[in-house]
């Protein structure tokens, strides 16, 4: 265990997903104590077992990022074990197959085409990725800004800058995730750092159907990222670390806020030719 963290108080918010557990994981052997908060308890206990067994530095935070009462619950219950949260990374988010199109471009014959999506859908997608990170923003928020070098990291997507074929909403709630970044960085302008990573393309389970065949194959889409992506890989979440412990450290990133940081393998760079 290294000490760049040692003390250091942490939610992480959908902390049981591919790169939210990457992140767990990390802080943890970095010294800081996490509050692993996601809408399962099982997949939380499993979390805690393999890093934390004897949950010194780990505190299960049963929520969702939807229901302020719950998250109001959760920050109790951190603060009772650890005290006040010096950090907040908002890593809950995702997509909803009814908001998601069938076809790149419009075809009358699709099965589902832009006018099939359903407004449940949108609506899910909207509440969960914005919506979801600004109400831990608000609860949470109450501990950082009397912290001493408090931040709030925000988990964006590339699709923010340029939005992917398929999926509007998601990628229409992501670019108001990097709007809010800059508002909020604003509105706490010299009390709490906020910024954003946006992660290029890593394998979760979220995208896992977009991206392979039933076979284990790369689908037609993985395959037309991977030619977009300098680097000619996807990324793999620890990848996005090193940016994490940058924004997280006041003493390296202290006067850096209002910033969305793309770890992408060179996606945004490339033109296509």
């Amino acid at each position: 265990m290294t000490t760049q963290f040692q003390g250091v108080n942490v939610v992480i918010t959908g902390a049981t997903g591919v790169i939210g557990s990457t992140f767990v994981k990390a802080l943890v052997a970095k010294g800081a104590n996490v509050g692993i908060l996601g809408r399962s308890e099982d997949k939380i206990v499993q979390l805690q077992d393999d890093i934390d067994a004897e949950r010194k530095h780990t505190i299960g935070l049963v929520a969702d990022v939807l229901n302020k009462n719950a998250l109001s619950q959760a920050k109790q219950l951190f603060n009772q074990a650890f005290g006040n949260i010096d950090i907040l990374i908002n890593g809950a988010g995702g997509n909803n197959p009814n908001a998601t199109t069938d076809d790149e471009f419009y075809d009358e014959h699709s099965d589902k085409s832009f006018f099939d999506l359903t407004e449940e859908g949108i609506d899910k997608v909207f509440k969960l990725n914005y919506t979801g990170t600004v109400l831990p923003s608000q609860v949470f928020g109450k501990d950082i800004v009397q912290a001493d070098g408090g931040t709030i990291i925000n988990i964006s997507s590339m699709n923010a800058f340029t939005p992917l074929t398929k999926i509007p909403a998601y990628s229409g709630a992501k670019a108001s995730v990097s709007n809010f970044t800059q508002w909020l960085a604003t509105y706490f302008a010299g009390k709490i750092r906020v910024n954003a990573i946006a992660p290029g393309f890593f394998e979760t389970e979220q995208n896992k159907g977009l991206l392979r065949n039933d076979d284990g194959s790369y689908s037609e889409r993985a395959e037309k990222i991977i030619s977009q992506t300098p680097m000619g890989r996807f990324g793999e979440p620890e990848e996005i670390l090193g940016t994490l412990y940058w924004l997280m450290d006041n003493s390296q990133s202290g006067f850096v806020t209002g910033i969305v940081v793309p770890v992408d393998g060179g996606f945004s760079s490339y033109s296509g030719v």
